[in-house]
């Protein structure tokens, strides 16, 4: 007795007939679930290397309020901003009209904005007032290096030595040429009276007045006179003088005398 195979037949359908449609499997929201649940986990991993290996930072943040230290020096502005939990950085010295050099002249962040703490505030820092350095003036005529002076800035004072240098030189300055000073500082010159070829005479013995025109005889001029009690000069008359009679002097130079004076009884 022979057995036929079963096999499956298709449904016939029929031109026209409508179409019987399947049914759907099933979602398996199990495994949805499952994957969804992995893939989470791992973008939070990441997540969590990322901020706490590759860029560590805290999670809660404290916050501050930056100070005003404008107006202070450097040092105490950095303790101030220390004390509020934040940084400083000094970032630039700026010449200033007022503020003394070290001063801090500005800051960024401004006063009263709150920031994270450890936020470093840039500072700039006071040079102080604007330095003009002296001219090189050596060399020049009085009068033209007393203008090249006014003419930087500066106040020209004059003093008068004996060098070798001619009459109405300018020999040096002080402070010297280069040096930084404030504007309007004062710089004094130093001016040749000439080279010293004159003798000084001999005033010892002589009256103030009999004393001066011999000097201005010889092209000198008398200075100051001083009073001193002399057991045997004749008051009134010269006991000593500078420079000393016959030494070198150059035309112009003054001459200070001592006068014997009375002694009392």
């Amino acid at each position: 007795m022979k057995f036929r195979r079963h096999v499956p037949t298709r449904p016939v359908t029929t031109p026209g007939a409508p179409r019987i449609s399947q049914p759907r499997q099933a979602v398996n929201w199990t495994r949805y679930r499952l994957h969804a649940g992995l893939f989470a986990g791992a973008a939070l991993a990441g997540y969590l290397v990322a901020a706490l290996v590759l860029f560590p930072a805290p999670i809660f943040v404290a916050n501050a309020t930056v100070p005003r230290v404008i107006g202070l020096v450097a040092d105490s502005a950095t303790d101030a901003l220390a004390k509020a939990s934040l940084k400083s950085k000094n970032v630039e010295r700026l010449p200033h009209p007022r503020a003394p050099a070290g001063q801090v002249i500005w800051q960024d962040p401004p006063a009263g904005v709150v920031v994270n703490s450890g936020t470093t505030v840039e500072l700039s820092v006071s040079d102080g007032p604007q330095r003009v350095l002296v001219p090189d003036v050596a060399g020049y005529d009085g009068a033209l290096a007393r203008l090249l002076l006014e003419s930087a800035g500066l106040t020209a004072g004059v003093e008068s030595t004996q060098t070798a240098a001619p009459k109405g030189v300018t020999v040096n300055t002080r402070p010297s040429a280069g040096a930084a000073v404030s504007p309007g500082g004062r710089v004094t010159l130093v001016v040749s009276r000439g080279a010293p070829t004159i003798s000084v005479p001999v005033l010892t013995g002589l009256t103030l007045g009999d004393g001066r025109t011999r000097l201005e005889q010889a092209g000198l001029s008398m200075g100051t006179s001083f009073a001193r009690t002399s057991p045997t000069g004749e008051p009134g008359t010269v006991i000593d003088q500078h420079p000393a009679g016959g030494t070198l002097a150059a035309p112009g130079t003054v001459v200070d005398v001592t006068l014997a004076r009375r002694s009392s009884p």
